[in-house]
């Protein structure tokens, strides 16, 4: 006995030792996105991973890679479906050739101004039912973030909405931004991105829309003589998981998960707002006339193009999206 108690103990002690790591069962998720280190996103993505850390006693870890090192958001959006990448935070306007129903954010004043309205939209019927939409597209949507609102830019006087007829506009490549400028008697030209500095120099186009610390980081200011502070385009993003890395996760970790996006929502807001608040600062010094739009005028601004960019989403979405688009209308409606 005194021989194989030894035997023994060390068997069962190296049973235990191969067994340990299985119960400590680790959760890595890389999470790219396209923004700066000192952007919004960034700062409350590493907010996120270290309440996800500690409320999983360090189960779960996030690595959280900015400024498009995993690719431009096409690439991160299939790395997310393929699962060579377990999540994105993806802004919605880099979304719709995956998810044409996400489109509806382009229409014009969509989200709430009161903040309280616009979580409560973003939290019931039809947040839930644009998240529900990415499901039979290789991704689990949890949540939506905000990361503010779009302005109106122009060479040309925006002293009212009649001045917009005649000028032209740079948009992004979508049917809904185009209407929402006919709306207005203007016409709008989609040109890509890095080429929209010098259009505005060069008079290609008269004006654009943009949120107001993008105006600022691409200097757009010091070619545009007119801002307008009209708030008319909600700029959201969507937290997008790779639907096999998700559904690996324990039901309580993926309650944490989601609990802490949510969670850090209303500073991430404060946060975007003290930036854009800085950006409007810049914008003034710089000498470029700027006009903060009142409710009345914002007003008139949804009644000229709300129904036209609406009518323009359904046009491209069918049946599935006028039912989102009734869905959303229902749920602004109970906010009144």
């Amino acid at each position: 006995m005194s021989r194989t108690t030894p035997l023994l103990s060390s068997v069962l002690l190296a049973s235990l030792t191969l067994a340990a790591p299985a119960l400590a069962q680790e959760y890595v998720a890389k999470i790219g996105h396209l923004e700066s280190t000192q952007q919004s996103r960034h700062i409350h993505l590493e907010k996120v991973a270290e309440l996800v850390a500690e409320r999983t006693d360090g189960d779960v870890e996030f690595q959280i890679f900015p400024q498009g090192q995993l690719g431009n958001q096409r690439q991160m959006n299939e790395g997310v479906q393929l699962g060579t990448l377990e999540a994105t935070v993806a802004p919605a306007a880099f979304l719709g050739g995956f998810n044409p129903l996400v489109s509806i954010l382009d229409i014009p004043y969509l989200i709430p101004e009161d903040a309280d309205a616009a979580a409560e939209l973003r939290d019931g019927p039809f947040g839930q039912a644009l998240l529900d939409s990415f499901s039979d597209k290789g991704m689990v949507a949890i949540d939506l973030w905000p990361n503010g609102k779009k302005q109106f830019t122009s060479n040309e006087p925006l002293d009212s909405l009649e001045d917009f007829a005649g000028q032209k506009f740079r948009v992004m490549d979508s049917s809904i931004l185009i209407e929402q400028f006919n709306a207005l008697g203007a016409s709008a030209i989609a040109l890509p991105f890095g080429e929209l500095y010098t259009s505005l120099q060069t008079g290609v186009v008269d004006g654009e829309e943009n949120p107001l610390d993008t105006i600022k980081a691409m200097k757009f200011y010091e070619v545009q003589n007119y801002l307008v502070v009209s708030d008319h385009g909600a700029m959201e993003d969507v937290i997008l998981f790779n639907p096999m890395f998700w559904d690996s996760l324990p039901g309580e970790y993926q309650t944490v998960i989601k609990d802490a996006f949510a969670e850090v929502i209303p500073e991430l807001t404060a946060h975007k707002a003290a930036a854009v608040e800085a950006a409007l600062e810049t914008v003034k010094e710089s000498g470029t006339n700027v006009r903060i739009a009142d409710e009345e005028e914002r007003a008139k601004f949804r009644d000229v193009m709300f129904a036209p960019a609406s009518a323009a989403y359904v046009a491209k979405t069918g049946d599935t999206g006028q039912a989102l688009l009734d869905t959303y209308t229902a749920a602004y409606d109970a906010l009144k």
